[in-house]
């Protein structure tokens, strides 16, 4: 039996799907026992309220300064950088001692990691020698912060080949480079087709669907666009899904059936893959596992809003690919899905670019790569 412990942390919902995508995905193959975690449940209160708290109220509320300090720690120098992360490491190691207990004292045979903290604690036990498994790295935004980077990882799992072309022309050895995608759930490489979709789900075949998922977007904003594009001319059916966001289907109360397009709003729903393949086009921000789902689905979107950091970078990715386009203003959201509606043949290129760099099978092809790698190195019994 192959054990394996994968961390995440719970900054944002992102690296908990990637790490239960890759769970589910160890599950397919024989002999391969998985554990997830959240390394800020093993972390002091003082450390995660502290971690939650900077990273809501500046990427929320403050997101210029966020850009700032995101993109000026971002080091291109690979010495610098894994100085840096391993001086944040030793910051982090007293408030993460519950979390390098479960490492030293269970037996797993690798520990993967989908997001910096915990990979950060990870170097600080392998320079000790205290750490005799292999540690993998798994990124989950579409281009590679050094705040990734640490000494002694034995693979990096990346979204995409510019991804690893950087990490190697910043000296990371391509021999521990793996282009895999984004670990997106499983269900995604299920067969399913736009017409079985919608009929699944109530929604019209015979006009365009558009899907606008509203959970990380400003009410007010949504608002404005959502009711500029009911008042065209425009034919479809515009679904709004609000998600955990509780204020968005209060704001958007007072909207209702255009001339020509339709509205539906939902909260919360166990369907968005369905949603996705239903769409003819999806107005999103611009999350790592988000995106990786829409791309491996083929869908064209719309990103607006992305944060600044990590998601202005994932927004550039696909848009710089033909997937997607991106706006800023809010504004421009009605003219620019109706312009794409009435544009058969760009709809259909961007539906191409999206399938050339989704990743459907990105969970399995990690899971794969390090059964591989480690069941080498173990001792045949």
């Amino acid at each position: 039996m192959t054990r394996i412990l994968i961390l995440y942390a719970s900054l944002g919902s992102g690296h908990k799907s990637a790490a239960k995508a890759l769970q589910n995905a160890f599950h397919r193959f024989p002999n391969a026992e998985v554990q997830i975690e959240d390394a800020l449940e093993y972390a002091s209160p003082l450390l995660r309220e502290s971690l939650t708290t900077v990273y809501e109220r500046l990427s929320e509320r403050v997101p210029q300064l966020y850009r700032v300090i995101y993109e000026g720690s971002d080091v291109e120098d690979l010495e610098e950088s894994m100085n840096d992360n391993l001086l944040y490491a030793k910051i982090e190691r007293p408030f993460l001692k519950d979390l390098e207990r479960l490492v030293k004292q269970t037996p797993f045979d690798a520990v993967i990691c989908v997001q910096q903290i915990p990979s950060r604690l990870l170097q600080l036990l392998d320079q000790a020698g205290e750490l005799p498994q292999p540690h993998f790295v798994v990124v989950t935004d579409v281009m590679a912060h050094s705040s990734w980077l640490n000494p002694g990882v034995e693979g990096y799992f990346l979204p995409n080949i510019l991804t690893a072309e950087v990490l190697i022309e910043r000296g990371i050895d391509p021999a521990l480079v793996h282009v895999t995608g984004i670990p997106v759930k499983l269900e995604v490489m299920e067969p399913k087709t736009q017409a079985a979709m919608r009929q699944r789900h109530g929604l019209p075949s015979d006009r365009p669907v558009i899907t606008l998922f509203g959970g990380g977007l400003q009410p007010k904003r949504v608002h404005s666009m959502v009711s500029k594009l009911l008042q065209s001319d425009c034919s479809g059916l515009l679904v709004i899904v609000a998600g955990r966001n509780e204020t968005l289907l209060k704001r958007l109360s007072d909207l209702a059936d255009g001339p020509g397009m339709a509205i539906r709003k939902l909260e919360l729903i166990d369907y968005v893959d369905d949603l996705i393949v239903a769409s003819d086009l999806v107005i999103t921000k611009a999350g790592g596992l988000m995106t990786s789902e829409i791309l491996a689905r083929g869908t064209p979107m719309i990103i607006i809003d992305p944060y600044p950091g990590q998601e202005e970078w994932n927004a550039d990715v696909v848009a710089a690919m033909g997937a997607g386009i991106q706006l800023r203003l809010p504004g421009m959201v009605p003219p620019a899905v109706i312009h794409l509606l009435n544009e058969p043949e760009q709809l259909a290129f961007m539906r191409q670019q999206s399938l050339k760099i989704g990743q459907p099978q990105a969970a399995l092809r990690v899971a794969e790569i390090v059964l591989e790698q480690v069941r080498s190195r173990l001792p045949v019994v």
